[in-house]
């Protein structure tokens, strides 16, 4: 498709639905114009127009919450866009994941929710999507990157060898050392994750089967 079958609306804009690739998030809807369509294809970083400012802006660019483009779909109509990317840290300029974080009336029934609150970002997401970002990215002098450099063996070696620990820490009755060394455990715990690109929410849906 050329751009210029794109059909921006009478003041040059394009609604841009963004959606994390990982997880399936809707994370934000914006408004590019032809300028941003193109710096955000050059860059392959997030471009919009703002509305209210009445300028250009790159996501991202002062509160480090980015967004690498990883592929741009448009609707039949060819009158929206929607933009895969892998977001780095949060979306909303509220401190939410997604700035779809909120809901009108009732919610529906429990099942068709996720257990972990919608739009709330925990920790773990927050540290999974860091380390997914290690795994595409390699930073020389991260050790994460490290691991998945020499591997999964190499991972499953730092897992059992993490294992061992918490076990030894809460034979000595050590909380600090317990507390510390299963901290060592999750985080590797997240980096198998990731190698074997398997989700915090695949995760979480497996454990919903076993409440009893």
């Amino acid at each position: 498709m050329e751009k210029t079958d794109l059909k921006f609306d009478k003041e040059g804009l394009l609604p841009a639905i963004i959606q994390d690739l990982t997880t399936g998030e809707v994370l934000m809807l914006a408004y590019m114009n032809e300028e941003a369509f193109n710096k955000t294809i050059e860059t392959g970083r997030t471009w919009f127009w703002s509305r209210s400012r009445q300028e250009l802006w790159c996501k991202g660019e002062k509160s480090g919450n980015k967004q690498f483009v990883k592929e741009i779909r448009y609707d039949c109509d060819n009158d929206a866009l929607l933009v895969l990317v892998e977001q780095i840290g949060v979306a909303c300029h509220t401190g939410n994941r997604t700035c779809f974080y909120r809901a009108i009336g009732p919610k529906l029934k429990k099942k068709f929710y996720s257990t972990i609150e919608i739009g709330k970002t925990t920790l773990l997401e927050e540290l999974y999507q860091v380390i997914l970002s290690r795994k595409m990215k390699k930073p020389e002098g991260s050790y994460t990157a490290s691991l998945f450099k020499e591997g999964t063996s190499k991972i499953l070696d730092k897992v059992s060898e993490e294992a061992q620990e918490v076990i030894s820490a809460t034979k000595a009755n050590d909380k600090g050392k317990i507390i510390s060394e299963i901290s060592d455990l999750f985080y590797h715990l997240l980096v198998l994750l990731v190698q074997c690109n398997i989700t915090l929410e695949d995760i979480e849906t497996e454990l919903a089967k076993r409440k009893r």
